[in-house]
């Protein structure tokens, strides 16, 4: 009996040692977790001010201008584009730049103002 009782001690004590190192795990775990959702949610934030300061920058300067955009109202936008460091939203910037007519242009707008909402709507 005494032999059983002491395997049975040592199996409860293997078993709330167990339980300890894996609650620590988890806890460790969920803290790395939390930690990452919120800067990724501030990565998201940082993305969307972006993108809005662009859509700003864009409708002010160039769908209320008057007359044609000059080289450094271009270039602040290009910049603007840039610094919001997405691919997608480049490569449709480039397409609208490098329109060869009206229609095109205006096409190529339409998709790149619909992108940037999608893009604030999904972050």
């Amino acid at each position: 009996m005494n032999a059983q009782k002491i395997i049975i001690i040592i199996l409860i004590l293997g078993l709330v040692v167990s339980n300890l190192f894996f609650g620590y795990k988890y806890y460790s775990l969920l803290q790395e977790f939390n930690k990452t959702k919120t800067t990724s949610q501030n990565q998201n934030i940082n993305v969307n001010e972006k993108i809005i300061y662009f859509l700003n920058l864009f409708i002010e300067k160039v769908l209320k201008a008057e007359k044609e955009v000059d080289f450094e109202t271009r270039l602040k936008l290009e910049n603007a584009v840039r610094e919001i460091n997405d691919k997608e939203i480049l490569d449709q910037w480039i397409k609208f730049t490098e329109s060869k007519t009206e229609d095109e242009a205006q096409n190529n707008i339409k998709n790149l103002l619909d992108l940037l909402v999608d893009k604030i709507q999904t972050k």
